[in-house]
């Protein structure tokens, strides 16, 4: 079965329970609408709620379980999973091992994004673009401004507020008003329909279950060949730091490590960034790629090291480090961020119990998430699709309205929209110029290069990138990238219409909002070159 696409960035927080509410098929809708709706049972809304479940697994008698599922990790799509299953009546038990933010764990209810992700971390983005903000101020007349000094402490105690208000948003209304039951611990299987639960309190329990879901995330890797590597943190780490280092060896070429590079240069630390490769951000557009370094050189004090790999890490008598690269070159340091990729936390799930087949550290399933295993399902950073917050959403969604909603609904990787929130931002929505002369061998490329108005007075070097590929045989946008201020927001809306398959006729034809960077979307009207048969044509 080919896997449609999907570009949704649902809400996280509890206002969009609403929007998100489940909505069953009108054939599940006619399977019960014999029964009254003020006196269903619990015996009826269970019974009720299996009879969309497929076919594996639906000839078990509910009876004969404790649960209808059991979701094991309450991240993104753990807790998205749970709150639909539950709206549509069945007996749902989320596990997740520890309610509140925080070592040793780090993730707790509502996942890495909440905790150690996407929210914290945009935080800190804010935060550290504020001095630059400043120094701009100068050229519309406001003499004298200064950014001040950086209060880490005060930050980071707002941060903990921040993130404590939503761990209990989580808890006590998306998934306590959903009749989702939660145990803080930790769980493993014990077989196909069995799960063993250490609890955080102590003790253990063993539960039964129709269904299991697996959205246990992912976790920072760190590699253990590298002398030292125990005195290096991750992004998990980074935000429990009890002081702003001065100095920081960021480590690693991909979205999270850009970002925690220029959060940490705006905050004030001396920033040396080393890659091993030629050029990070490995599988997004090289324009984009490039246009990012170019930008980070002449508006960051960030050293960029490419092709440079830490060959020890050693602690000093002070308590500070020294990164010694592969070529001997020593690097004094107070923090070393390993951001060198992400591994499936799947060692303590006991999966050979039940017969459940990794590749490495991930969970490979299928488009409706299932695993090798009837009746066990995985979903999120944990299967290696896509690792974003809003497809982990998708794909419990998805799972949930299918299991219990009475819907068939395939998980939908195509045309996902993401950005990477680095200055300028990076907007992209689905394929880079290279793939898509790959994939379709006849395309078009629109490129424009610019000054944002909003730089213009400071006559600050900082410069806008936008592009369009579009396939030359239907006309339809195939993909868009966007490097400028507030790209993560604008790209939102692009997504929108690539989703739908809008052609570059399509944009030619909406009016532009003026004056905006983003109406240069739809006023390039010439291609900058294009490619026949895979191979590029000057234009």
């Amino acid at each position: 079965m080919k896997i449609p696409s999907v570009a949704l960035l649902p809400a996280l927080l509890a206002s969009s329970a609403a929007a998100f509410a489940p909505r069953p098929s009108a054939a599940f809708a006619r399977k019960v609408a014999g029964a009254a709706a003020s006196a269903v049972s619990p015996v009826f809304r269970r019974a009720a709620s299996s009879l969309s479940m497929s076919d594996d697994v639906a000839s078990d008698s509910d009876a004969e379980y404790d649960y209808d599922m059991v979701v094991i990790g309450g991240g993104s799509g753990g807790v998205r999973a749970s709150r639909i299953a539950s709206g549509y009546g069945a007996k749902v038990l989320l596990l997740e091992g520890q309610n509140r933010h925080g070592p040793p764990n780090y993730s707790a209810i509502g996942g890495t994004c909440v905790n150690v992700g996407c929210v914290p971390k945009k935080l800190m983005v804010f935060a550290s673009r504020y001095p630059s903000d400043v120094s701009e101020s100068a050229g519309y007349g406001w003499e004298g401004a200064t950014a001040g000094e950086f209060d880490w402490t005060k930050f980071m105690k707002a941060k903990d507020d921040e993130i404590t208000r939503l761990n209990n948003v989580y808890g006590e209304f998306v998934l306590g008003k959903a009749g989702v039951e939660t145990i803080e611990g930790l769980g493993s299987l014990a077989g196909p329909k069995a799960v063993d639960i250490a609890l955080t309190a102590g003790g253990t329990k063993t539960v039964t279950t129709k269904n299991v879901l697996i959205a246990v995330g992912g976790w920072p890797y760190k590699p253990p060949n590298v002398p030292g590597i125990e005195h290096a943190i991750t992004s998990n780490e980074i935000f429990y730091l009890k002081e702003q280092p001065k100095r920081m060896v960021v480590v690693g070429g991909g979205f999270i490590a850009l970002e925690f590079a220029q959060i940490m240069d705006g905050l004030g630390t001396d920033v040396t960034l080393m890659y091993r490769g030629d050029l990070f951000l490995r599988g997004f557009d090289h324009d984009m790629r490039t246009h990012l370094r170019d930008e980070m050189e002449r508006n960051t004090n960030i050293d960029l090291q490419f092709n440079t790999d830490p060959a020890e890490i050693i602690k000093n008598d002070d308590g500070s480090l020294t990164v010694i690269t592969q070529d001997g070159t020593s690097v004094p340091c107070d923090q070393v961020l390993y951001a060198t990729g992400r591994k499936g936390k799947i060692d303590t799930l006991n999966l050979e119990s039940a017969g459940v087949q990794t590749v490495d550290s991930f969970i490979p399933v299928d488009e409706y998430s299932r695993t090798n295993v009837p009746g066990i399902y995985a979903v999120g950073d944990v299967t290696d699709r896509i690792a974003l917050t809003p497809v982990a959403l998708m794909e419990g969604h998805s799972l949930a309205d299918t299991l219990f909603g009475g819907m068939d609904r395939p998980c939908d990787h195509e045309y996902v929209a993401s950005t990477v929130f680095t200055t300028p931002e990076i907007g992209t929505v689905g394929y880079t110029e290279e793939d898509a002369a790959e994939t379709f061998r006849d395309i078009k490329v629109y490129k424009t290069k610019f000054r944002p108005m909003a730089h213009s007075f400071p006559k600050s070097e900082m410069y806008t990138l936008m592009k369009v590929v579009v396939e030359t045989n239907t006309d339809r946008v195939v993909g868009c990238h966007i490097a400028t201020d507030g790209a993560g927001e604008m790209i939102q809306g692009v997504a929108i219409a690539v989703k739908m398959g809008a052609t570059k006729a399509d944009f030619d034809r909406t009016i532009g909002i003026h004056p905006t960077s983003a109406e240069e979307l739809v006023t390039m009207r010439t291609p900058s070159y294009e490619y026949k048969d895979g191979k590029k044509v000057e234009g």
